[in-house]
């Protein structure tokens, strides 16, 4: 490739170190498709005439073709898949394949590839978020009534229904869609055309390319273009943040279906047994899922640390971007499909779920309200006066509302008949009709909203 330079090949270590052949060659669709693009501007600039475009054209089709099935045959000592891919067209048509390089560089090439890559994985991360929000989606609707504990510190804290608990997963992974759209929005600009770093002197039309790759535009700055990897950043960050909301709702699947709690069924297509204890149904696919927000980060501050100290404008260190991308993506990929298996599975307990829901006082807050509300004391007087019930509750060993009246009164002589109907779980999460709020009737309202948005 460079033999007019150096005298001696290179060193076996320099080889293996070299070498991004064996992770790349994912990029080698794109890289047929960028070429595509090129050659056929190179044509319609008049820079390659029509005959060594035909060629060429014809020879990157059969390329990807031997790509698609398998066949091309790899070589570490051609270092890349755009070299590799180079080479070969050479073997099928001759010296026009040389050609094809005229007006670029590989700076510019991976950049568009790498592009052109992310960009796909986007849209299909996509479709998979859309995909578990369904899931949780149906699952709202089937339990848009079924009471439940909500919990702060993991103490429970107020009934909510478990359709309200589906559906703020909903609108954690609707925030993941859309900083991936921004990520793809900004990111969707051609670097082909960069060259090397100061663009080129061959009369290119680079909104030809741009048009041909689906870009909004060509990149407004040849050195910013072939050193810009801001893109795969962006896709680790949104993919960190998602599967660490995926992380907190496995942790939630592990908890809720151990024997302790009881509030799920996971199936068994999605849990594993115990090689010496027969009575085990462990939730193993929740767990890997839980632990995938290693990986992702771990690729996000590997590439962030490898990019942070680089100058302008392309460096050799920029070859480490993709393996960490392409793990992270491979990674985020499954779990969000494992994710989505589970919930779609999943069986909620609705007996355990309301049994849970009634205990632990989870209707303290309703009883301080209705002594503001009707009482009219302050709330900080409500909040003193609802913590000696609820430790006269816990002393007798039962919930609220099952104190009697004179019981209460012994604390408060205002208290009257009246409190009973806000110490049910019922009519606590019926009572909680603000917008956003856990009251069926508010639930229902935001399901039908998502099943629209989401189509």
């Amino acid at each position: 490739m460079w033999g007019g330079r150096f005298s001696t090949g290179p060193d076996a270590i320099m080889e293996a170190i070299n070498a991004s052949i064996e992770f790349d060659k994912r990029l080698g669709p794109q890289d047929i498709e960028s070429s595509i693009a090129h050659v056929d501007m190179l044509g319609a600039t008049g820079i390659l005439n029509v005959s060594d475009v035909s060629a060429i054209k014809e020879g990157l089709e059969e390329i990807l073709n031997e790509l698609n099935s398998g066949e091309f045959e790899f070589s570490k000592a051609l270092e890349d898949i755009h070299m590799n891919i180079e080479a070969r067209l050479k073997d099928k048509i001759g010296n026009p394949a040389g050609r094809l390089h005229t007006a670029r560089s590989r700076n510019d090439q991976v950049a568009t590839d790498f592009r052109l890559w992310v960009r796909g994985q986007i849209d299909l991360t996509d479709k998979n978020i859309a995909d578990l929000m369904r899931a949780l989606l149906d699952q709202a609707q089937s339990g848009v009534s079924w009471i439940m504990p909500g919990f702060t510190h993991l103490q429970t804290a107020q009934p909510i229904t478990w359709g309200h608990h589906m559906m703020a997963y909903v609108e954690m992974f609707a925030r993941d869609r859309s900083r991936f759209k921004d990520a793809r929005n900004r990111m969707n600009e051609c670097p082909l055309g960069s060259a090397a770093l100061a663009g080129t002197s061959f009369p290119i039309d680079r909104d030809h390319t741009a048009r041909a790759l689906e870009f909004e535009r060509p990149t407004a700055n040849s050195l910013d273009a072939v050193s810009d990897r801001d893109f795969a950043l962006e896709f680790l960050n949104s993919s960190s943040i998602c599967a660490m909301h995926l992380s907190r709702l496995a942790e939630e699947l592990v908890i809720w279906s151990s024997a302790q709690f009881k509030f799920i069924d996971l199936s068994d297509r999605f849990s594993t047994g115990s090689s010496i204890m027969p009575q085990k149904k462990n939730p193993d696919a929740a767990e890997l899922v839980r632990a995938k927000i290693g990986r992702i980060l771990g690729a996000n501050i590997g590439l962030m640390t490898v990019m942070k100290g680089l100058p302008l404008a392309y460096s050799k260190d920029m070859q480490e971007d993709k393996e960490q991308v392409f793990d992270a993506a491979d990674s985020l990929s499954l779990a969000l499909c494992a994710m989505k298996g589970m919930i779609q599975d999943l069986t909620a307990n609705k007996e355990n779920l309301e049994f849970a829901a009634k205990s632990g006082f989870s209707t303290a807050t309703d009883l301080a309200d209705w002594l503001v509300r009707v009482l009219n004391l302050p709330f900080r007087d409500a909040h003193h006066v609802t913590g000696e019930i609820v430790s006269l509750a816990e002393r007798s060993g039962c919930d609220l509302s099952e104190l009697e009246l004179k019981d209460m009164q012994s604390i408060n002589s205002d208290i009257n008949e009246d409190v009973f109907k806000v110490l049910s779980v019922e009519n606590s999460v019926k009572s909680r009709s603000s917008y956003g709020g856990t009251s069926p009737k508010e639930v229902q309202f935001q399901i039908d909203r998502w099943k629209k948005v989401l189509g």
